[in-house]
């Protein structure tokens, strides 16, 4: 029987297990090979409960961005420091990780179809559909879904519901989490829209330095704070609020990109 486990979504465990480990295997250079990936919070993760985690991110690829964390994730269980070194950590990986994902991305081929089964969460959007906008009402089954992947471990969200920088957040996500008050972790990413295309399924170009900022949960009163006051925090914890979107001048541009460079030559990472 214990061969035949299945998690609350109908899932084969000893088959989900198989499924990270190759995906583990056949990615892990994207962020270790082909170009670094520069990790802060490892301790963050190691220190939260088992269950009723919510991460929450900013966006730069469909793919890339989720696949990325499950490595951090596990290697950080694992003892590693800020580190993806030595795939040791894949063996015996977390296997309540689940993620947000679009309904109809995950249908479009074989392969987004092994990975929804890996973790993904499948919605119905509310707000496109096909490429197009539309306007329809939240399904109840999905959120309960969510709910269902808390209860039974960590979820990761992408509260834009778009790899386009600077949009707004979506309230949905502010009510789930009044409604059943989880640990609210915010990731910060970056780099991943300039190593990849827009799926993240293809390297689009080598020897960019990636980073990922895992912070310290956030402290929210589930009861009290509104549903726009929790967008707001999420919106600065995320690096996604407009105050962080300003013109700069050419001097500080080349300085940054000067830094940008050092940071990616000089980095060494275990």
């Amino acid at each position: 029987m214990g061969l035949f486990k299945e998690n609350p979504f109908g899932h084969i465990l000893f088959l989900k297990r198989w499924l990270i480990r190759v995906a583990g295997m056949m990615t892990h250079q994207r962020y270790k090979g082909f170009n670094t990936l520069e990790i802060e919070g490892s301790q963050v993760i190691r220190d939260l409960p088992e269950t009723n985690v919510l991460f929450v991110s900013n966006h730069q690829t469909y793919f890339a961005d989720v696949v990325a964390m499950f490595h951090v994730f596990n290697a950080s269980l694992k003892g590693r420091d800020d580190s993806i070194k030595n795939l040791g950590y894949l063996w015996n990986p977390k296997l309540n990780i689940y993620y947000v994902a679009a309904k109809e991305t995950m249908k479009k081929s074989l392969l987004t179809k092994i990975l929804a089964y890996a973790g993904s969460i499948s919605i119905e959007r509310t707000w496109r559909a096909d490429g197009q906008d539309v306007n329809r009402h939240v399904k109840f089954s999905d959120i309960s879904n969510i709910a269902r992947a808390l209860d039974d471990g960590w979820v990761i969200t992408f509260p834009q519901g778009t790899t386009t920088p600077w949009k707004p957040l979506r309230k949905g996500t502010a009510h789930i989490i009044k409604r059943y008050k989880p640990v609210v972790v915010p990731v910060v990413i970056d780099g991943f829209r300039r190593s990849f295309d827009k799926k993240g399924l293809r390297v689009k170009k080598k020897g960019i330095l990636q980073s990922m900022q895992i912070k310290a949960p956030l402290e929210i009163d589930y009861d009290n704070e509104s549903i726009d006051s929790i967008l707001e925090k999420l919106e600065y914890a995320i690096e996604q609020h407009p105050s962080f979107l300003k013109v700069i001048s050419k001097e500080e541009l080349a300085a940054y990109e000067a830094d940008h460079q050092k940071r990616r030559y000089s980095y060494r990472g275990d």
